[in-house]
């Protein structure tokens, strides 16, 4: 082995292709550019989204208008007229007790009927509402004939006006903050400890001067001299 010996591995070297030298050598007069066009030129490029005069892609496709609002909130929607219609069916009614079923016709005419309790799990069961992981929104579209009492997450103004004229009630859920989810107790005030500041005693204390003791009066001097 000497050094001029020595060469690349095989294929590891690929020889740089020469055009332009001659017809004899493969790639002379057009110089591997195929015949006439924009391409064959020096110079000549197409930029990669042009589309050969069509309409391009950019300009066909309809533009985005508008906006999305990032803390909209997706209720899942339900009308007081399907509540009503729900009641009435009385699939929702409590079961009645032995008494009340041995009570008179007359008396149980005379008793108003007792609100019908509808929350977001009973309506999930009974299929109104889709998913439980949306809250829930109560709109006023429809008729309200019997009291409810309806739990929800929103309400609308004319779902609570037909919903409270029939006798009923409109509770707003109310989920508790993180703070007072951690603990049972309520919150109670930190009251800081103000550091009291306490004097020195000086280094060098001066002696206390005697008091004057003055001799103790008499009666008769308090009573002055006599007339």
């Amino acid at each position: 082995m000497k050094l001029h010996d020595l060469r690349p591995a095989e294929g590891s070297h690929k020889a740089r292709t020469r055009v332009g030298r001659g017809i004899a050598a493969g790639k002379g007069k057009t110089a591997g550019r195929g015949t006439k066009g924009q391409k064959s030129r020096t110079g000549g490029t197409i930029s990669p989204w042009f589309e050969g005069g069509q309409t391009p892609i950019h300009v066909r496709l309809p533009k985005l208008r508008g906006f999305k609002n990032r803390f909209r909130i997706e209720y899942e929607i339900v009308n007081v007229g399907r509540l009503s219609a729900l009641a009435e069916t009385g699939i929702l009614d409590a079961p009645e007790t032995e008494g009340a079923a041995s009570g008179s016709a007359k008396a149980a005419k005379s008793v108003k009927p007792a609100p019908v309790t509808i929350t977001p799990d009973i309506l999930a069961v009974v299929g109104l509402v889709r998913t439980l992981d949306k809250p829930l929104k109560v709109l006023g579209h429809g008729d309200v004939t019997r009291p409810l009492f309806v739990v929800a997450d929103a309400f609308s103004k004319s779902a609570i006006a037909k919903i409270e004229a029939a006798g009923g009630t409109a509770q707003v859920l109310e989920f508790p903050t993180a703070d007072l989810a951690e603990s049972d107790e309520a919150p109670t005030a930190v009251v800081e400890e103000v550091p009291v500041k306490t004097q020195k005693p000086p280094k060098n204390p001066k002696p206390a001067t005697p008091t004057e003791t003055l001799p103790p009066t008499s009666s008769a001097d308090e009573a002055g001299p006599e007339a």
